[in-house]
């Protein structure tokens, strides 16, 4: 697995608890990280199965299940992809929020973020499932950093 995808996989934790730390920050700061494209986010949220069989690459690997989200894994090809689904919008924006302080591109739709390498894998996804792409900024002083 890919290092970026493999820091990915072992940040969820750090970013939930950091998500509660920030959830009374201000979203100023999030809009200057958010790269918007033409399309809307899909108007059903999806399955972890669901989202796995749009991007053809099978069964997801499913580490678990946290309190708001679940996470899974999966290939297709030369393109590997994070697949998240999330309980509520909330704890969606705030798993964003601290994940895009980390840097990374994701595609996001309605209760669902994926996350592909390399990009164009996820450009192509977003092509069948619609959703926006958000882009966060790294300054190169995250613990993920190196």
């Amino acid at each position: 697995m890919h290092r970026p995808l493999r820091r990915l996989l072992s940040a969820p934790a750090l970013m939930t608890a950091a998500a509660l730390l920030l959830a009374g920050c201000s979203g100023a700061a999030t809009e200057e990280r958010v790269d918007r494209k033409q399309n809307a986010p899909s108007a059903k949220p999806m399955t972890l199965e669901q989202l796995a069989a749009a991007v053809h690459c099978g069964k997801p690997k499913v580490p678990g299940k946290t309190l708001d989200y679940r996470q899974g894994v999966c290939k297709a090809g030369t393109a590997e992809y994070v697949l998240l689904t999330f309980d509520t919008a909330k704890g969606q924006r705030e798993w964003l929020d601290v994940s895009q302080m980390y840097g990374g591109v994701y595609l996001v739709g309605n209760r669902w973020v994926l996350s592909a390498t390399p990009r164009s894998a996820m450009e192509a996804a977003r092509a069948k499932l619609g959703g926006t792409i958000e882009e966060g900024l790294s300054s190169g002083t995250s613990p993920s950093a190196g």
